[in-house]
């Protein structure tokens, strides 16, 4: 059936994680903790690295900017599955998914940029430290960020320009926590294999590129360190393993969901995955990346006792 878009849809119903109200109670409580968690951790480490003097440096500017991202990585998805997983309507009218999809997408793929800009900066501080501090200058690492936040926002507005050309008629439940990509074209009476060749064309080179960056700079990384002395070398491979496996599991999780073809998407599998990139990885970056750093702990003891102090 042909129909205009937006004319038999004005809402989608989300179907959540769980229709049972016994899981839904026990969601809720360990998500709100989990983001909780996440804000606090990375609204901590911004206000630690603005206030802080000795952490004005190229490497905490991008930790900040990160933090940033990933507040609103959070929020774009989180919030409205409490409210969700609390309540008997479970709808968001049919912009505001098309809104939710857009920004889920442009602090998603920002977040994928900046940690392979986080790679670059420790691959310069490491293996050209003589020159860290001009290549990794203050308008060097703005110009990185912007490249990060306008590449992310036109690569968004590619795919959200694509799903509202699509119709939607009848169906209109997304069997999924917030409005992603591969169940709204499963949801679409239209053809999407535009949306298709678009996501494995453009999105490989946007999303596997930086990966691919990643891997390769990290090699270069651990090449170097095995220079080091033994001492050198644990406490590099224990912040670099650490760095690695939160890369591995984003970047899984995130090839597992979108560059399979719609037909094979399975809603469980996809729900599943989406956990770990919209909620595990945003919560954990700040306690993997800034908050096991001993400078930061002893800054994050400065400011405590002088907040202590002024009371």
């Amino acid at each position: 059936m042909d129909c205009e878009n937006g004319t038999d849809i004005v809402e989608f119903v989300l179907l959540g994680l769980s229709s049972q109200l016994e899981q839904q109670s026990l969601f809720f409580v360990f998500f709100l903790l989990m983001y909780g968690a996440g804000l606090l951790g990375n609204i901590m480490m911004f206000i630690l690295i603005t206030v802080e003097t000795r952490l004005q440096t190229p490497m905490y500017f991008l930790l900040r900017s990160l933090s940033v991202v990933d507040v609103g990585f959070l929020t774009v998805t989180v919030p409205q599955m409490l409210v969700h997983l609390m309540s008997s309507s479970k709808t968001i009218p049919f912009y505001s998914c098309m809104a939710q999809f857009f920004f889920f997408y442009v602090f998603g793929v920002t977040d994928i940029f900046m940690v392979s800009v986080m790679a670059l900066d420790r691959y310069v501080a490491i293996c050209n430290p003589l020159h860290y501090a001009m290549v990794m200058n203050r308008k060097v690492c703005g110009c990185l960020v912007a490249g990060c936040w306008i590449t992310s926002t036109l690569h968004s507005m590619l795919h959200a320009d694509l799903l509202l050309r699509l119709s939607y008629c009848g169906d209109n439940h997304l069997p999924h926590y917030f409005c992603d990509h591969q169940p709204l074209l499963q949801l679409s009476s239209s053809d999407t294999s535009i949306n298709e060749g678009v996501i494995f064309f453009e999105g490989i080179p946007v999303i596997l590129g930086p990966f691919a960056f990643i891997i390769i700079t990290y090699l270069r990384i651990v090449a170097a360190v095995m220079k080091f002395s033994a001492s050198g070398r644990r406490k590099a491979f224990s912040t670099c393993s650490s760095h690695l496996t939160m890369v591995v599991l984003f970047y899984g999780a995130i090839i597992g969901v979108y560059f399979l073809p719609t037909s094979s998407y399975s809603s469980q599998r996809g729900t599943i995955f989406a956990l770990m990139y919209t909620i595990i990885t945003p919560m954990s970056n700040p306690y993997i990346y800034s908050l096991r750093n001993k400078e930061v702990q002893k800054a994050l003891r400065n400011l405590l006792g002088r907040i202590s102090f002024s009371h």
